[in-house]
């Protein structure tokens, strides 16, 4: 698995890196929770362990945001704070599991595994969240704050696309392969079209634009 270990205390955080690397998984870390944010939108993960108190931003804020953001991925709390409420609060924010320091690795690999095999069983999605807006899969069918959009075939995939990357900037490259089924750049403006008609349809008459163009990079939809 691709693991994103979010820990301020360096000790626990190498600890955690040597006893899952022993277990074959990729492991990613950052020192606090701003750090943690832009790691986890700049790429993928099965699963993230977030430390709950940490300098510049914590883990609950950090989650929070994500989850906004329409960022899915399982996470394990890991905190010194073992009261229910402490709990509670870390569930409420996001988080999918909570493990209270001291820990034995074991414990904490046993966690990691048992939710990545729980996302694996739920994750043939039907419905499609980011913000306010709505993909119904089965039905075809895409709403803004309860206003339903009219898609032509194209745009529902370019926008379906673009949902299950949420928060993420997606590359001209990456449209042209998974939307449009070229691997190569014909020298279009194609892209360009189509972002403009599905952003005219999913943007106007709201107060806030969602469909965001990534200077340099591509695109992005934020919640």
């Amino acid at each position: 698995m691709r693991l994103l270990i979010v820990e301020d205390d360096l000790e626990a955080s190498q600890a955690m890196v040597t006893g899952l690397s022993e277990q074959a998984h990729d492991c990613v870390t950052a020192a606090d929770g701003l750090a943690g944010l832009d790691v986890a939108r700049s790429d993928r993960f099965d699963v993230m362990i977030v430390d709950r108190m940490m300098p510049r931003m914590d883990g609950v804020t950090m989650v929070e945001t994500l989850r906004r953001e329409g960022d899915g991925t399982p996470v394990l709390f890991l905190s010194a704070l073992g009261e229910i409420n402490d709990r509670v609060a870390g569930l409420n924010a996001g988080g999918d599991d909570y493990l209270v320091k001291p820990y034995a690795l074991a414990e904490l690999l046993a966690r990691v595994e048992a939710l990545a095999r729980r996302r694996e069983m739920s994750s043939v999605q039907t419905v499609l969240k980011v913000g306010d807006l709505e993909m119904d899969l089965i039905a075809r069918e895409v709403r803004r704050a309860g206003i339903e959009i009219d898609l032509q075939p194209r745009e529902f995939q370019l926008l379906e696309f673009l949902m299950r990357h949420g928060g993420q900037a997606v590359t001209r490259t990456m449209l042209l392969e998974k939307v449009w089924e070229y691997h190569f750049d014909p020298q279009t403006n194609v892209i360009d079209v189509h972002i403009s008609r599905l952003r005219s349809k999913i943007d106007k008459g709201f107060d806030r634009a969602m469909l965001q163009t990534v200077r340099g990079a591509g695109y992005r939809l934020e919640a």
